[in-house]
């Protein structure tokens, strides 16, 4: 997994760096099919934005989470990630159950 993580009127400190990796080791236990995973932080007055884009194979997920705390948007960014991503990770495998019973021949 390709992680890129960038700030916009930000310093990416370690401990922020750390804390996100440790959040998106949670999608990656979900779903281990992750090609590339770009983060966006930026501040704005009042606000923090985290935007992601995960890349899966095919698939693209993009997620964005606004909030007056930082690790809060996070947070709230992780939560509906991995719910996208349990969500993709269930059609893919219905999708591959229901091929393998219209496969066997009609008796």
């Amino acid at each position: 997994m390709n992680l890129n993580i960038s700030g916009h009127h930000l310093e990416l400190t370690p401990a922020l760096r750390e804390y996100l990796v440790e959040k998106l080791e949670r999608v990656r236990r979900h779903f281990d099919h992750v090609i590339d995973v770009d983060v966006f932080l930026s501040v704005e007055k009042l606000r923090q934005r985290a935007e992601i884009s995960l890349h899966m194979r095919g698939k693209k997920v993009f997620v964005e989470a606004i909030h007056e705390n930082l690790y809060a948007a996070i947070d709230l960014l992780v939560d509906k990630l991995d719910r996208q991503v349990c969500k993709h990770k269930e059609k893919v495998q219905d999708h591959a159950h229901e091929s393998m019973k219209y496969s066997l021949p009609a008796v």
